[in-house]
């Protein structure tokens, strides 16, 4: 349909052709070039590191600081259940062990108190805890406030999944800089794009080198292909951090309207028997990346709602399911009880792209109104 309403579609102008075409121009089109330099140092300026790494996905991100971080067989890295399934998939790459957690039903992130619950039980077992994985959901950051001076004082590292959250922050601190690591994702559906594509930052030179190296099919600094171990070709072409540049100039006009899009919802949609995922306070700033509604038990069918509206040429999704009750992960443990299932059956990701229109978003709400009504 061409009036179909995606759940967040890539927005961009004659702005990204501008510099996608200069990059073209310039010669630069094989892997690496100025454009990927320039975005680097963009991107560790806007979030407040020392170092950011172009990579080819998110996902590449989080298995390159985990192999830093001796995640390999016989090791345990703790990971938010509510999550997409990269966050783990990185963790399974290396061998390592993903241990899940339950969220809190507030935001829809990881509790703090049984994040460090499962961290003390695991280690009591004698497990090795290498990293515990943070994952900012739907565009809000966790509580760092809490979980960072907790897994200080167990010396346990911190990674922060921020796939989702660039342009959040918290306490005035900036989603991706909370942890020794962090990842960022610019996949075509995220509140900025380099079509695909990710960013791995850190204030540790020694990691981001490591990485580096590892990145680029690890290879040796002689004047010949030498390998001391596994490399992965991970590195971002030169052509999407062109396109990463330009939308990284818009990124605060598109959040902006992100914002209002969620107060429109807000307006249209309070006095449904439902709850809008939030922080808690206000030292939190979200991206608004998507807009989460939770329905209140028996309110809605959330399967048959989304595929009538998307029959209907409106695309609403469920929140992720949690990485615990998928078929891949079944022998996993899990610490927690049934938040996050819960916030999987009762809740749904409405669309939220920057492009969107005032009278798409009162479209969708209308739909919703009708549907609860029923």
């Amino acid at each position: 349909m061409s009036d179909r309403i995606f759940l967040s579609q890539a927005h961009v102008t004659e702005l990204e052709e501008e510099y996608v075409l200069r990059a073209l121009r310039s010669g630069w089109v094989a892997p690496l070039g100025p454009d990927v330099d320039a975005f680097e140092d963009e991107i560790a300026e806007r979030v407040g590191v020392k170092h950011a790494l172009a990579l080819s996905s998110g996902t590449a991100a989080l298995h390159l600081a985990l192999l830093h971080l001796g995640a390999r067989p016989g090791t345990v890295v703790v990971v938010p259940s509510m999550t997409f399934a990269a966050s783990a998939y990185a963790v399974a790459y290396t061998g390592a062990e993903p241990v899940f957690v339950d969220s809190q039903a507030s935001d829809g992130n990881v509790d703090p108190a049984l994040l460090m619950e499962t961290i003390d039980a695991l280690r009591a077992e004698g497990r090795d805890v290498v990293a515990a994985m943070t994952v900012d959901l739907f565009g809000r950051t966790c509580d760092y406030e809490l979980i960072g001076p907790a897994l200080a004082e167990r010396d346990v590292p911190l990674l922060e999944d921020a796939a989702e959250a660039l342009g959040a922050s918290s306490c005035g601190k900036r989603a991706g800089s909370f942890g020794l690591a962090a990842a960022l994702s610019f996949n075509g559906n995220k509140i900025m794009t380099t079509s695909g594509g990710g960013m791995l930052l850190s204030d540790d030179t020694r990691l981001v080198d490591h990485c580096r190296k590892l990145s680029t099919q690890s290879r040796e600094p002689v004047a010949w292909y030498e390998h001391a171990e596994i490399g992965y070709n991970y590195r971002l072409s030169n052509l999407l951090a062109a396109l990463g540049r330009a939308q990284l100039i818009r990124l605060d006009e598109m959040i902006r309207r992100r914002r209002e899009i969620y107060e429109r919802y807000v307006t249209l949609l309070s006095d449904l028997p439902l709850r809008f995922l939030q922080p808690a306070d206000d030292s939190k700033v979200d991206n608004n990346w998507l807009t989460t509604v939770v329905f209140e038990d028996g309110v809605a069918d959330v399967e048959a709602l989304i595929g009538e509206l998307g029959a209907e040429g409106i695309e609403v999704r469920h929140l992720w399911k949690p990485m615990h009750l998928q078929p891949v992960f079944r022998t996993s443990r899990f610490f927690g009880g049934l938040v996050s299932e819960q916030l999987f059956e009762n809740g749904v990701a409405l669309p939220s792209g920057s492009s969107l229109r005032d009278q798409d978003i009162d479209r969708v709400a209308a739909r919703l109104r009708h549907w609860v009504a029923l």
